[in-house]
């Protein structure tokens, strides 16, 4: 396998709160890589330091070989990581494709002189990002609703439309936020087949999810936070047999499927 993501015992402290704990974790190219734990266990702020939002407080992140610089997203983005947040963060008076657009402005080469003049150059370059905005609302199964302001879409498809507007930033790893939360059962397996086909078209993924079956079934590998730990690393047959997991939790009385 090929490594993708490395990350080197991250640590990040919250005052004389520890939120992570000399967390390491390998994520190879082409997985669907799994990172659980209870509330609190330190998943979240993972996923903020990785993409650049908090400062790690110790340790380092090496992606594709290179170190990721700290506390830069853009740069971040710019390196190929996107991600989607556990709270919906989409440009709420903006359509979807104007969402989505909007992701893809870190790939384009406009300068404000371009911009201003509208010349041959810049009016191609926004003719494209439009067709890759269409293509991608089309990927996700949304493009009935292109035109559609994004706060007037349903919960799940904001979800979707949160997913296309990272792809278009054309990462190399796609970081998901618990896309599940507040999915019902078609919704959420609408998802899961989403996510596959994201996959199988060469982006690797990073979910956190907090529903177990979705976990089980999709992932490659698993990670296992708690109090800011990784208390387990496995296949998912493994990790759901793993007598620290069960006790932190999948509970006492979880069994493996």
């Amino acid at each position: 396998m090929i490594r993708l993501l490395e990350a080197r015992a991250i640590s990040k402290f919250f005052g004389g709160l520890t939120a992570l704990s000399e967390v390491s974790l390998t994520i190879n190219k082409g997985e669907v890589y799994g990172l659980i734990g209870p509330n609190g266990a330190g998943k979240t702020t993972l996923f903020n330091v990785l993409t650049g939002a908090y400062v790690p407080d110790e340790g380092e992140f090496v992606f594709d070989g290179t170190e990721l610089p700290t506390g830069k997203p853009h740069v971040v983005v710019e390196q190929g990581i996107a991600r989607t947040f556990q709270n919906i963060r989409l440009f709420r008076d903006m359509t979807a494709l104007e969402n989505v657009m909007a992701g893809h402005h870190i790939r384009t080469r406009a300068t404000i002189w371009g911009i201003l003049t509208q010349n041959r150059r810049t009016r191609e370059e926004e003719r494209l990002t439009t067709e890759r905005a269409f293509e991608l609302l089309r990927y996700v199964g949304i493009e009935q609703f292109a035109r559609t302001v994004s706060k007037n879409l349903s919960y799940g498809d904001q979800r979707r439309l949160e997913i296309a507007r990272a792809l278009a930033t054309e990462p190399r790893l796609l970081a998901l936020d618990e896309p599940a939360a507040g999915m019902n059962a078609t919704e959420t397996g609408r998802l899961r087949e989403l996510i596959e086909r994201i996959r199988a078209d060469g982006t690797t993924v990073l979910l956190i999810e907090h529903d177990v079956k979705l976990v089980m079934g999709l992932c490659d590998r698993i990670a296992v936070l708690d109090f800011g730990k990784k208390i387990a690393e496995d296949v998912p047959a493994a990790v759901q047999r793993d007598p620290a997991v069960v006790e932190a939790y999948l509970g006492g009385g979880h069994h493996a499927q």
